[in-house]
C-alpha cells in the first residue's frame, strides 16, 4: 500500500491528487483520466447488475434500450457495455505517457524497462490470484482473463513507448490491427468447431478432450471464418493457451485476440501524446480527440464488411471502434474536467478511479451483494416491490451493491490510501 496513488501503476491510478480536493489534483495531474477510470470501473464492478435488476422494472423501450445497450453482445455487434474493457486499456496507453518519461528521465531506459518488467509480472500474478490462485488442481488454474491481458498490453505498449520514436509506435499499432486481420483472414486453421455449451463455465478443465482426439477425424482446413468456436483465435487457444478457459476449449482473453489489445493501448498512447501538447489548447485537444475518434469509428465500420465486430475475438473493426468510442469519452471527460473545470460532479469518479486495482479485487473478495441483501433484502424489498412496482426491491439491492465499494473507495481515498504495484 501507498500513500500516494501511482501514475505509472497501470492497476492502479494514472492521474491522482492529493485527497484535499479534485482543484488540486487539476493542478498536478490531469483529474479527466482519473474520473474517466472510475466511471468505467463502476459498470465493471456492479453496472451489469444493475442493467439486470431493471429489467424486471419494464418502462417500454426506451427502457429496454437502456438494459440493452448495458449487457455484453453475445457473438457479433456492438453495444455500450462492450466498450467497457477496451476504454481501460486505452486509459492504460494514456497512463504510460503520464509517467513514463518521468521515469526514463529519473532512472533511465534500462532502469525503465526493469521496472515494466517488474509491475507487468506483479500484476499477472496477481490476476491468477483474483481467479482463483492454485486452489484448484491443474488444469484448472486460470492464467488467462482481464488483469493478465492488462498486465500483458501494458508490458508489451509501455516496452515500446521506451523503445521507439512516435513513427515507430504508430506503425507497431497499425502492424497489430492489420496483421491479426490479416491472420484471421488468410491462415488456415482445421475446420472444426469448437463451440458448445456452458461446460467450460461451470465444469472442469479435465472435460476438455484431448486435440488429437477432436482433429483425428478432421481433414480439412478453412479461413477467413468468424463463428464462435470456429474461427482462428479459438483455435489458437484450444491449441496453446494452458490452463483454465471460460469456454473449455477457448476464452475471451485468449492469446491471439492480445494482439489486438495491444493496438489498443497504443491508442491511448497516442491520446496521450495529444493531452500533453504544450502547443494545443484545451478545445483544440477536445477536437482532435473527437475527430480522432469519429475516423476510428468509421474505419472500423468499413472493415465490419468484411470481417465482424466481434468483441469476444477482438476483431479489427472492433478495436478500430472500440477506440474511437473511448476517444470520445476522454474527449468528454477533459473538456469538462480540466478545459471547463467543472469538477464537483465527477468527485465520486476520482475515488474509484485512483483506486482501481483495489476496487476490482475488492469485488472479487468481498461479497457486496450479500451485504446489500442484509440491509435492503427481504420484507423490505417486498415492501417496495408490493407498493411501488415489481422488481424495485431487486434494483435498490444492485445500487446498495454498487454503492459500497464506491463509499470504500471514499474511505481510502480520503486517507490517501492507494494500492501500487
Amino acid at each position: 500500500m501507498s500513500t500516494s496513488p501511482s501514475a505509472s501503476s497501470p492497476g492502479a491510478s494514472a492521474a491522482a491528487g492529493p485527497a484535499t480536493g479534485v482543484a488540486t489534483a487539476v493542478r498536478t495531474r490531469l483529474a479527466s483520466i482519473d474520473a474517466l477510470r472510475g466511471f468505467d470501473m463502476l459498470w465493471i464492478i456492479g453496472g451489469e447488475q444493475v442493467a439486470k435488476a431493471l429489467e424486471p422494472l419494464g418502462g417500454g423501450p426506451i427502457v429496454a434500450a437502456f438494459v440493452n445497450q448495458l449487457t455484453h453482445v453475445t457473438w457479433a455487434g456492438f453495444h455500450f457495455f462492450d466498450v467497457i474493457f477496451p476504454l481501460f486499456l486505452f486509459l492504460v496507453g494514456v497512463s504510460i505517457v503520464l509517467s513514463l518519461d518521468r521515469t526514463i528521465a529519473t532512472a533511465g531506459r534500462g532502469g525503465a524497462l526493469d521496472r515494466i518488467a517488474r509491475r507487468s509480472a506483479l500484476l499477472f500474478v496477481v490476476g491468477i490470484f483474483y481467479y482463483g490462485g492454485i486452489t484448484r488442481a491443474w488444469p484448472d488454474i486460470q492464467v488467462s482473463g482481464v488483469l493478465p491481458r492488462i498486465a500483458f498490453c501494458y508490458f508489451a505498449a509501455a516496452t515500446l513507448y521506451v523503445l521507439l520514436p512516435r513513427k515507430g509506435l504508430v506503425i507497431a499499432a497499425a502492424g497489430c490491427v492489420i496483421g491479426y486481420g490479416a491472420l484471421l483472414a488468410y491462415v488456415p486453421f482445421p475446420d472444426v468447431n469448437l463451440a458448445h455449451g456452458n461446460i467450460g463455465k461451470r465444469g472442469s478443465q479435465t472435460a476438455a478432450e484431448s486435440p488429437a482426439k477432436l482433429l483425428a477425424n478432421v481433414t480439412t482446413t478453412v479461413s477467413g471464418v468468424y463463428e464462435e468456436g470456429r474461427n482462428l483465435t479459438h483455435y489458437v487457444d484450444f491449441r496453446w493457451l494452458p490452463g483454465r478457459k471460460r469456454n473449455l476449449y477457448y476464452t475471451n482473453e485468449g492469446l491471439l485476440s492480445t494482439i489486438p489489445s495491444v493496438a489498443t493501448t497504443l491508442f491511448g498512447v497516442m491520446a496521450g501524446w495529444l493531452l500533453t501538447s504544450t502547443t494545443l489548447t484545451g478545445r483544440q485537444k477536445v477536437a482532435r480527440l473527437l475527430g480522432a475518434g469519429a475516423a476510428g469509428i468509421a474505419l472500423g465500420l468499413l472493415w465490419s464488411l468484411q470481417v465482424p465486430i466481434i468483441k469476444r475475438i477482438w476483431t479489427p473493426s472492433f478495436c478500430l471502434i472500440a477506440a474511437g468510442c473511448s476517444a470520445w469519452l476522454l474527449a468528454v471527460f477533459y473538456l469538462l474536467i480540466d478545459v471547463w473545470q467543472w469538477q464537483r460532479w465527477c468527485v465520486p469518479f476520482l475515488w474509484v478511479g485512483t483506486n482501481a486495482l483495489t476496487v476490482y479485487l475488492a469485488e472479487n473478495l468481498i461479497d457486496f451483494g450479500a451485504i446489500a441483501a442484509r440491509l435492503g433484502g427481504g420484507d423490505l424489498t417486498n415492501f417496495l416491490d408490493a407498493h411501488i412496482a415489481r422488481g424495485t426491491g431487486g434494483l435498490l439491492v444492485a445500487l446498495l451493491a454498487l454503492a459500497l465499494p464506491v463509499l470504500l473507495m471514499r474511505f481510502l481515498y480520503e486517507r490517501k490510501i492507494f494500492l501500487r504495484l
